[in-house]
């Protein structure tokens, strides 16, 4: 089985930003060249200021998402408090290292907000991970992205000018990468909430950077 098959066939964006952080992802799912899905879900809510986005083999994330969903709330009935970006990056890599022989085929990206402010981690699917300081893609059209990304990227940018930044590289990204496309799906984490942005609004703000 060629393992680079299930890492491929999305666009994922996440973007740190002075007052949060932003996930977006397009939501085409593909099996080779036949498109499977066009509302593919790619961020999920793991904590109340918590998301992860998904690339590669939906069922491994799905699987994924179910186990730190759990450990999420675990810790939190445990110690009180919420686990932090750093935490839940840490016990995704565990994961994801103990199954090196039949790896989880999956990259992911944890980003939120908790008491150290906004974070965003990205891990491979042997468990390495990267504290990702700016902007962070991966996928099948992430070099396309990277390329908007690494051009409009500014330290201190605020996650209004995040989404609009996820957006442009998306846009950009689902022009050249056949495995990306349709709708784009956007989440914006703050200090006070998780908000998943309504998709009128997304394809409004796509028109009017277009």
């Amino acid at each position: 089985m060629d393992n680079d098959k299930h890492l491929k066939g999305t666009t994922t964006v996440g973007i740190v930003c002075s007052d949060g952080v932003v996930l977006a992802t397009e939501q085409r799912a593909t099996m080779g060249n036949f498109i499977a899905s066009k509302t593919a879900k790619k961020i999920y809510q793991i904590d109340d200021l918590v998301g992860m986005t998904t690339a590669g083999s939906v069922g491994d994330a799905q699987q994924i998402v179910r186990v730190i969903s759990v450990e999420s709330k675990l810790f939190k009935m445990r110690r009180h408090e919420s686990v932090t970006i750093k935490g839940i990056a840490t016990l995704l890599s565990n994961l994801l290292s103990g199954q090196r022989y039949y790896p989880l085929m999956v990259q992911l990206l944890i980003g939120g907000f908790d008491k150290n402010g906004p974070a965003v981690y990205s891990l491979d699917a042997l468990g390495g991970k990267i504290e990702e300081t700016k902007a962070v893609s991966t996928g099948s059209g992430s070099p396309m992205a990277y390329g908007v990304l690494e051009d409009r990227y500014k330290d201190d940018m605020t996650v209004e000018e995040g989404v609009d930044l996820a957006i442009r590289a998306l846009h950009n990204a689902m022009k050249r990468d056949s495995a990306s496309g349709e709708g784009i799906d956007v989440v914006v984490i703050t200090k006070d909430k998780y908000e998943r942005l309504d998709q009128e609004e997304v394809k409004e703000k796509r028109k009017a950077l277009y």
